[in-house]
């Protein structure tokens, strides 16, 4: 949802912003005459209204510029999400897309399965990975999920030593394999 404020703000900032270089460009080539130009600085001068719909604009346009400067600022130091743990040599991180190729490796050793996509979620007592995979149509699924559940806890905590709490796999779809019939003539 901050996202999309963000982009609308953004939007209308500049909007803004190219309406007031629009206009300078046009006065600073004398394209607006004189006399239009002092002409609607007394009409803002001449009407609390107007003066009034300047300063809240002005102070709009404030705050929406302190928002995107705080915005540069912050995501400039945002990090990878990762995993950290501390040894006593110091800390190490490991990040998530880490932990994600690492489960890949070890779901993609197995012979039924065709396709596999990974994601890595991390809770107080471990990492929770959920793997999406696509299995041909001779596999067993019961005993291959299994298997694949097995490996994957077994390699990350192994290659890591970071606890894996849960390993779901949810099976997408099944692929049949390309049999080729030979024809007796």
């Amino acid at each position: 949802m901050i996202r999309v404020v963000d982009k609308l703000f953004l939007f209308l900032y500049s909007l803004l912003i190219t309406l007031v270089s629009v206009v300078l460009f046009c006065v600073g080539f004398e394209w607006v005459g004189k006399s239009l130009a002092i002409d609607t600085l007394n009409a803002i001068y001449s009407s609390s209204t107007i003066r009034l719909t300047i300063i809240i604009v002005s102070a709009v346009v404030f705050l929406i510029s302190l928002r995107f400067l705080f915005i540069s600022l912050s995501r400039s130091g945002q990090n990878v999400q990762s995993i950290d743990q501390r040894t006593e040599f110091g800390d190490v991180r490991i990040s998530l897309e880490t932990m994600e190729n690492l489960a890949l490796k070890a779901a993609s050793k197995y012979k039924g399965i065709k396709d596999t996509r990974v994601r890595v979620n991390t809770t107080d007592t471990g990492m929770d990975i959920v793997l999406r995979v696509v299995v041909d149509g001779e596999a067993f699924i019961p005993q291959l999920t299994e298997e694949v559940q097995k490996s994957v806890k077994q390699y990350i905590e192994e290659i890591t030593g970071i606890p894996v709490v849960n390993v779901s796999v949810f099976v997408a779809n099944i692929i049949q394999t390309n049999t080729i019939k030979s024809r007796v003539e």
